[in-house]
């Protein structure tokens, strides 16, 4: 799957691009039909520990799915995206397998 990740107002490391590139590919496993997925990291500038946004909209044929999680931390913004995009997938996988 193709994922563009998009850092703002910082430059992601390449440990960061990696971890979120295979956490996206394991949604594969739940849906083949993904077509892509934009990643948006996002530094908020406020004094909460809370100040990470880990943004992704996965496209798929005739759908897509906005997930919106703020963390501590980069990588717990993409397990907890990632494991509502799985949900969400596997939701939409049963609701079209009996037209099949």
């Amino acid at each position: 799957m193709k994922v563009n990740t998009q850092s703002v107002n910082f430059n992601a490391d390449k440990k960061l691009i990696n971890f979120i590139q295979k956490r996206m590919d394991k949604l594969d496993t739940f849906y083949d039909k993904v077509i892509q997925s934009d990643v948006f990291l996002k530094v908020e500038n406020t004094s909460d520990k809370e100040n990470k946004i880990f943004e992704v909209k996965l496209s798929v044929p005739g759908d897509s799915f906005v997930v919106k999680k703020q963390c501590k931390s980069f990588e717990e913004g993409a397990d907890m995206a990632a494991s509502s995009l799985e949900r969400q997938l596997k939701k939409r996988k049963e609701k079209l397998s009996p037209h099949l």
